[in-house]
């Protein structure tokens, strides 16, 4: 009976965990493996398997319409959302970026997959009003289907200049530890929930 359960436990399968981010989550300008995303597989060591999706360049369109594919192929326990960048600086109106953020959570929860938001911020060059009502979709999305939320990906990074590259909008590699900190609270949960023993803390 214990070989047999020490069996059964042992065929209990790794939680998957999807990203499907922009240039912030594909290590853009900087080598893949200093990315947050490749530090949080670090981190997992193999308590987990990480499917990185993530591309720069990357809209919420883009990725909802590639979404349904993922879905099918991976089968993740977890879809962490990591959009919103692309859209902001292009002018979407907040009303399509929702939609299209509701059809993925939609569509991974469908799939009983647990969704984590990531949330971005624009520059302040686009006024204060928009960028109200952008940063707004993230807090009602999590509010209206009660999802864990990181309201800034790059909080304690976007205003450093030490730590962002030359163009102002990608984090260095040296910024990647701090953005895996800001993710690791709300994310350590949902693995935990979904059978992956992981440290409480991102500097555990």
């Amino acid at each position: 009976m214990l070989l047999l359960a020490g069996g059964t436990a042992q065929a209990v399968p790794r939680p998957v965990l999807l990203i499907m981010g922009d240039s912030l989550s594909s290590a853009y300008g900087i080598e893949q493996e200093a990315g947050w995303v490749s530090l949080l597989q670090a981190r997992l060591d193999g308590k987990a398997q990480v499917v990185n999706a993530s591309i720069s360049g990357e809209t919420s369109s883009g990725a909802a319409a590639r979404l349904p594919d993922l879905l099918g192929q991976h089968e993740p326990d977890i879809v962490v959302l990591e959009l919103g960048g692309n859209d902001g600086l292009r002018g979407l109106p907040p009303g399509q970026f929702e939609a299209n953020m509701t059809a993925m959570i939609e569509a991974s929860q469908a799939a009983d997959a647990e969704v984590l938001l990531l949330g971005i911020d624009i520059p302040p060059n686009y006024g204060r009003a928009y960028r109200d009502a952008f940063t707004g979709v993230y807090t009602r999305l999590a509010d209206d289907f009660e999802l864990p939320l990181v309201p800034f990906l790059l909080e304690g990074v976007a205003l450093e200049d030490d730590l962002m590259q030359s163009d102002g909008i990608h984090p260095t590699a040296a910024a990647q530890p701090r953005i895996l900190e800001n993710v690791w609270p709300r994310l350590a949960p949902l693995l935990e929930a979904n059978g992956a023993v992981v440290a409480k803390t991102a500097q555990d």
